[in-house]
């Protein structure tokens, strides 16, 4: 057994406060997030089940998933006519140029804040 995998097994969770996995290796029933989300789920409330960990061979720190119980997992709420009115507008605001006010197609960078045209034509260009 590897030490990368010794510190990522706890199925007790007597180390880490709950029951902890090494990545890819959570039993039945455990999903994350995303996984959920995949399947048409959500947590719904409930409290952590367990984790899954990765060590990080770059910095040497863990990488961290939560679990949670499929079973006691909610459907995802339906997304009602307001909240895509509202998303279309966040959306329309991240795509206009704050310096023409044209709606350019395309999210603009936040690095930039304008849109090419207005950023090639202007001083910051040189």
């Amino acid at each position: 057994m590897s030490a990368a995998y010794a510190k990522c097994f706890d199925p007790s969770g007597a180390r880490y406060g709950v029951p902890t996995y090494p990545w890819r290796l959570a039993p039945e029933g455990l999903c994350t997030r995303r996984q959920l989300r995949a399947r048409g789920l959500r947590p719904g409330g409930q409290p952590i089940a367990a984790q899954v960990m990765r060590i990080n061979r770059r910095t040497g720190g863990p990488r961290v998933a939560f679990l949670y119980r499929e079973e006691l997992a909610k459907p995802v709420r339906p997304m009602t006519s307001r909240k895509w009115g509202a998303l279309a507008l966040a959306m329309l605001a991240r795509r206009t140029c704050p310096a023409c006010g044209l709606d350019v197609g395309y999210c603009i960078p936040t690095s930039l804040g304008m849109c090419g045209q207005c950023l090639s034509t202007s001083d910051h260009a040189a």
